[in-house]
This record gives structure tokens, C-alpha cells and sequence, in this order.
């Protein structure tokens, strides 16, 4: 889905993604050129390349920057570079060094079974600087708590917040260094406290639509925080099935015993069963995930096989 909102100035197109891929923000400015804000997952690639292709209207992309490097923000990184061989690639800096030596397990593709091609990067996008796009400049704020590396990008004029996984309208993304035995939810907290005081007038998320009622969505994302917060173990169910789904997102339909087996090859798992769940059986929690997504409505059953709902 492109949004052309009436809240965002005409050089700004969304592409609303869903959820396997993250949104894609595009700019076109006159003295600051074309970019690419996230690049979605990797086997949206292809459709990504088309999306942008057809609003630059044969202009070549020049810039790519990631807000933080899940696969779900940066896994049409390659595909895009190899279109546009000269398009500047900026991520934020944590990460760097990873990217260089393309340290998968580093990275989180390995730990969450994901998938990332190997990509370059040019420059850093480092928190407290600003940067141009669509000719305005937008301040690079850090804003750990889902990722410790991540950055949302605040332009001031007009109020826009690209706030990534930091805030959605309806909550924020998985705070991953709890899942890793770090403490991370007082990260969250001081990233929310970050975008209030940015007052906002309107926001475009990693997923979602465009929204404007910054407040509710912050009000509902702290009463969320406070409840992972008070009950770690809830976080981690929550965190446990959002991986399983996004990797049926990928794959449509499985035999539920390879998407079992896939979750016992996948080192996240062990470590939330480890950590949270140790007083079940590995293979009976890892099937009770499958079985709530299916009461849940994200999953059908048919047989031995699990389908994408």
C-alpha cells in the first residue's frame, strides 16, 4: 500500500508494508535527491526495487539509510545496491563493525532464523546529528529499547517522527536484549519519554499506518511496557509467538513438525526456554506456541500442516 497522506509534505511516499516488511519511507528533494528510508525483508526485495523504481519514475535511488538493521528494515539493502551501485548506504554506528565483517550471528539473523543478505554500508547515521531529506533537515535521535542501536529521525518544521519499532499506533516492537537476560525496558521508557518531549504531529511507523494521535499511542504504549515490565515472562511468551508467526509471514504454510523442528534449530528459542520456561518440555511449549497461534486466529491448522491466517 503508498500513502500520499494530506499530513505529509508531497515529497514524502510511504509504502505501508505489513509486517514481514517493515514500511519503506521515500523521499524526492530537489537539492538533497532521492532516498530510501528501510528497505523491508528480503524476499520482498523484488517488490520493494518495483515499488521504488516506479515513483522515482526512472531517477536512480542515491541514498539508503536503515533505522536499525532487522532483517525487517534492511534485507532489501543488497537487492537496492545492486540496482543502484552508487546509492550512499548510512546506518546508525553500533553495528558498523558487524556490517563490515558481515557477522550474521552478531547481526541477529542467525539467533532469530532470519534471513539477510550481506549488504555494505558508507556512512553513520549518529544520534545528535541531522540529515537531509526531501531538502529539510531531520535530527537523528537514538532510541534503544527494541534495539539498542536503533535511531528515529525527527524533522522539526513539520512535526514528522519516522519512529521505526521504538513506537507503533498500537504498542512498539519486541524488546530484544530482555530476551538476551539485558536490561532493556527502562530503555524504552527513556526512548517514549524521547519522542514526547519531540511532540510530534505525525508519525510514521516500522509498521502501521501514518497516525497523528501521538499521545494515545504513547499512553498505550507505557500501560504495555509497564505490564512486560511487571511480568518478564509474559514479554517473552509474547516475544516467542511473534517470532514463530513472522517466520510463518515468510513461508505461508509448513508441516508443523519442520516448523517445530525449525524453532529447536533456532537459538532464540532455547534461550527463552531456558530462561522463562524451563518447567515445560521443549517440544511440548514449542507446540503450546503453535496451538495459541492458532487459537489466536494468526494460524489454520489443516492436518499436519500450519497456514499463515
Amino acid at each position: 500500500m503508498t500513502q500520499h497522506s494530506s499530513a505529509l509534505p508531497p515529497e514524502i511516499t510511504v509504502f505501508e508494508r505489513g509486517w514481514l516488511s517493515s514500511n519503506n519511507v521515500l523521499f524526492a528533494g530537489q537539492r538533497s535527491g532521492s532516498a530510501l528510508v528501510d528497505t523491508g525483508y528480503c524476499t520482498h526485495s523484488a517488490q520493494t526495487l518495483a515499488l521504488v523504481q516506479s515513483s522515482l519514475e526512472g531517477r536512480p535511488l542515491e541514498r539508503i539509510l536503515n533505522t536499525h538493521l532487522h532483517s525487517d528494515h534492511c534485507g532489501g539493502n543488497a537487492a537496492l545496491q545492486q540496482a543502484w551501485p552508487g546509492a550512499e548506504t548510512a546506518i546508525p554506528p553500533g553495528q558498523a563493525a558487524h556490517v563490515r565483517q558481515w557477522d550474521a550471528y552478531a547481526l541477529s539473523y542467525i539467533p532469530t532464523g532470519q534471513e539477510c543478505p550481506p549488504f555494505r554500508h558508507d556512512t553513520l547515521l549518529q544520534p545528535g546529528t541531522t540529515t537531509l531529506l526531501g531538502d529539510r533537515p531531520w535530527q537523528v535521535h537514538a532510541a534503544p529499547g527494541h534495539d539498542p542501536h536503533s535511531v528515529v529521525l525527527f524533522e522539526p518544521h513539520n512535526g514528522i517522527l519516522i519512529s521505526a519499532d521504538a513506537l507503533w499506533e498500537n504498542g512498539f516492537g519486541v524488546v530484544f536484549p530482555e530476551l538476551e537476560g539485558e536490561s532493556a525496558f527502562a530503555d524504552v521508557a527513556a526512548t517514549l519519554d524521547v519522542i514526547e518531549k519531540l511532540a510530534p504531529q505525525v508519525v510514521i511507523p516500522g509498521h502501521g499506518p501514518v497516525f497523528a494521535d501521538v499521545a494515545r499511542s504513547l499512553d498505550g504504549a507505557r500501560r504495555r511496557l509497564d505490564g512486560f515490565a511487571r511480568n518478564p515472562a509474559k514479554h517473552a511468551l509474547y516475544a516467542a509467538k511473534v517470532l514463530l508467526k513472522y517466520k510463518l509471514l515468510e513461508w505461508q504454510q509448513i508441516a508443523l513438525a519442520d516448523l517445530l523442528a525449525w524453532a529447536r534449530a533456532t537459538p532464540y528459542f532455547g534461550m527463552l526456554h531456558t530462561r522463562h520456561f524451563a518447567d515445560q518440555a521443549e517440544a511440548d511449549w514449542l507446540q503450546s506456541l503453535a496451538d495459541d497461534l492458532v487459537r489466536s486466529g494468526a494460524a489454520l491448522r489443516q492436518g499436519e500442516w500450519l497456514h499463515n491466517a
